[in-house]
């Protein structure tokens, strides 16, 4: 345990991705410096497996691991376990006081509720609570999810047995990562049972109608789509990319999977049965409802019974301990605002992961995402920099904010997202080129002025590194027109 009122050379707040990466970075560049690991949990978690696929993608595993592994591995770490009660960056300390000369913020991000205090509404962000959702489904027979990022994209896919109800306030699924076409490709996956490898989509019609407002698609395994036109009627870290792996994700029901997607909604009112029961507002009454013992009213007038609620509605940066006192200049987002060294406003503060927003002037190919790959590049990054100015050493922004990647998986196919992969700035000027195997992958090239300024790749197309470099090189494609996505031409032969 840590002496009260220790100042150490460097202390880090957060034993997540980004401030583990951060630990492990200042801890090998100068290992004599007195390190401390601020901490909410018995564990922090690691990067393991760590692969570079290519000069900017990075493939990578997140695992739990109990903190005195780092200790072990740097002798100068000393982890408390403690939630940080307040910051003073005038005087350099920091709750059951201990002093730092350099402080990092990795304090990640908290969940945006539907609403707090309600024993219902279920909000997924850290390993407990994604324990306590597993306990619950074991029982359900009807969960409701709302929301429509990562979470939610891989909840839905891996629930078995148990009834969903997906709200999505978008006009298709997954639009934080996806276009509508991308959707529309992945949405078969929700119809067959959960393969071992991905099946062949058995519809043989590939379209990108959008529902109608307030519209209603089901999909249950083994049987086709139905679509329904008619309208209206304390935080602990993040969890791993590959959180639901491991676990069983199965309710009480026999069925192998029943989806069905409410789409361009959102939350009106969560009430129990005793409210309904009491309610004047007939409409509130859902047809054909046996007792539920809670109700979900959405949008477009449609009202669910279901056993709990998942809250699946994005994350807000995780600041309100550092705020009170301190003058951190803060960007639109709620993020603390940070420099191009990762810099937040107050003297030898720095930050990185979901907490920080990025305040340098951005490449044309870099956004900032709250994801994992980016928690690893910034705290890497920031114990880089503090390390820099220890030792007076200059550094440059690191090449990995040159161009936005990310692997990830969903609907068990492999996807990466590179640059602009939505097109997102570029307004009218972009042109895309696509090329859809149903059940198989699906590309799409998002071209401007001729050069290629991003990409969506999924399934195993090995395209990646052939279009990272396309993207880096900014070469004019003009040229090649379409024959650049033809399945016929070994692009990568083509670019050499």
């Amino acid at each position: 345990m840590a002496d009260q009122g220790k100042t150490f050379s460097f202390v880090i707040v957060g034993g997540g991705i980004a401030g583990v990466t951060c630990v492990e970075q200042l801890s090998s560049q100068i290992p004599s410096a007195e390190v401390a690991l601020i901490t909410a949990g018995p564990q922090i978690k690691a990067v393991t497996n760590y692969k570079q696929v290519s000069k900017t993608l990075e493939e990578f595993d997140v695992e739990e691991k109990p903190s005195s592994v780092l200790e072990e591995k740097f002798p100068n770490l000393t982890v408390i376990h403690s939630a940080v009660k307040s910051l003073h960056t005038q005087s350099h300390a920091n709750g059951r006081v201990f002093g730092y000369e350099k402080l990092c913020i990795c304090s990640g991000a908290r969940p945006k509720l539907l609403t707090r205090d309600n024993p219902y509404v279920l909000g997924i962000r850290d390993t407990d609570s994604a324990q306590e959702f597993q306990k619950r489904l074991a029982n359900a027979k009807r969960i409701v999810v709302v929301g429509n990022g990562g979470i939610a994209l891989e909840l839905v896919f891996e629930v078995e047995g148990c009834e969903v109800i997906w709200a999505v306030k978008d006009k298709a699924i997954g639009n934080t990562f996806f276009d509508p076409g991308a959707a529309q490709f992945l949405i078969p996956s929700l119809e067959a049972s959960k393969p071992e490898r991905p099946a062949p989509c058995k519809r043989t019609r590939y379209t990108t109608e959008e529902p109608a407002p307030g519209g209603s698609q089901t999909f249950t395994a083994d049987k086709s789509a139905q679509v329904d036109g008619s309208g209206p009627t304390g935080v602990g870290s993040a969890l791993g990319p590959d959180w639901h792996e491991g676990i069983v994700l199965r309710g009480a029901e026999q069925v192998s999977r029943r989806v069905s997607l409410e789409y361009q909604c959102e939350v009106e009112k969560i009430f129990t049965s005793e409210e309904l029961l009491n309610s004047p507002q007939q409409t509130l009454r859902p047809e054909n409802e046996g007792s539920w013992p809670v109700y979900i009213q959405l949008t477009n007038g449609k009202t669910f019974g279901c056993d709990f609620v998942v809250s699946a509605t994005g994350v807000m940066p995780n600041t309100e301990p550092f705020l009170h006192g301190n003058k951190f200049a803060l960007a639109d987002d709620g993020g603390l605002q940070v420099d191009d060294h990762m810099m937040t406003s107050e003297p030898d503060v720095y930050a990185a992961g979901d907490v920080c927003t990025a305040g340098w002037e951005r490449s044309q190919l870099w956004q900032q995402m709250r994801l994992w790959t980016q928690a690893r590049q910034m705290g890497w990054y920031a114990g880089r920099c503090m390390a820099a100015q220890v030792l007076s050493e200059p550094i440059e922004l690191d090449f990995c904010f040159e161009l936005f990647t990310h692997i990830t998986k969903f609907f068990n196919y492999k996807v990466v997202l590179l640059g602009k992969f939505n097109g997102q700035g570029l307004g009218p000027d972009q042109e895309l080129l696509l090329r859809c195997t149903k059940g198989q992958e699906y590309v799409k090239v998002v071209l401007s002025g001729g050069r290629m300024v991003g990409a969506v790749l999924i399934g195993d197309t090995d395209l990646e590194e052939t279009f990272e470099n396309l993207i880096l090189n900014q070469m004019d494609l003009t040229r090649y027109g379409e024959e650049l996505l033809n399945p016929n031409i070994d692009i990568e032969d083509y670019f050499d």
